[in-house]
C-alpha cells in the first residue's frame, strides 16, 4: 500500500512459478535501464508514459509492474489502484531481486 492505494506485492519466487499467460507484465524502467535485460514476456511502459497509457492497462487479469528495485513500481501500482484498478502487483525488489535469486534476463524485444 502505498499512499492509502492498496495493492498487492509478489516475491520473484511467485513470478517464477506464475502462469505468464494469465498476467499481464509490466516493465516500467527506462530505455537504458531495459537495455541491460528484461523479465522475458515483459512489456516495456516507461513510468512518465503510464498516466498517458494508462487505458491501456487491462482490468481482467493480474497485472505485475517491476522496476529496477521495486520502488517505482509501487508508485505505478499506487496510480493505477487510484484510477480504480483492484489486480495490482508490485514485483518487490524489482529486477534486481530477480537476478540476485539467479533467475534468467532476457533481451529486450
Amino acid at each position: 500500500m502505498l499512499n492509502g492505494y492498496n495493492f498487492k506485492e509478489v516475491d520473484v519466487d511467485f513470478l517464477a512459478t506464475a502462469d505468464l499467460s494469465g498476467i499481464h507484465l509490466l516493465d516500467v524502467r527506462t530505455d537504458a535501464e531495459v537495455l541491460r535485460g528484461v523479465i522475458a514476456g515483459s512489456i516495456h511502459l516507461p513510468l512518465h508514459l503510464l498516466p498517458m497509457r494508462a487505458d491501456e492497462i487491462p482490468q481482467d487479469k493480474p497485472v505485475i509492474i517491476y522496476c529496477n528495485s521495486g520502488a517505482r513500481s509501487a508508485q505505478a501500482c499506487a496510480f493505477m489502484a487510484a484510477k480504480g484498478h483492484t489486480n495490482m502487483h508490485n514485483l518487490s525488489g524489482g529486477i534486481m531481486a530477480w537476478a540476485r535469486s539467479g533467475k534468467p534476463l532476457a533481451a529486450p524485444v
